[in-house]
């Protein structure tokens, strides 16, 4: 089974992305995803953004994942 991290994007240079999650932040890949702006959602795999979601698809996400912790 493959985990997915539902994640803010706060800023976009160069084919990366600084993501923020639980108040956590990183760089990723952001190439495969084309128009992603600072403020977005995404689903984050392996250290690369996989899809754009919604911001209820997050919230939802992190529900779910808070339960299980």
């Amino acid at each position: 089974m493959c985990v997915g991290l539902a994640s803010r994007v706060v800023n976009v240079k160069d084919g990366t992305a600084l993501i923020e999650a639980g108040g956590a932040k990183r760089e990723i890949s952001a190439g495969i995803l084309e128009d992603l702006e600072p403020g977005d959602f995404v689903m984050v795999h392996a250290g690369v953004a996989i899809a754009k979601i919604t911001e209820s698809d997050e919230e939802e996400t992190a529900d779910i994942m808070g339960d299980l912790l």
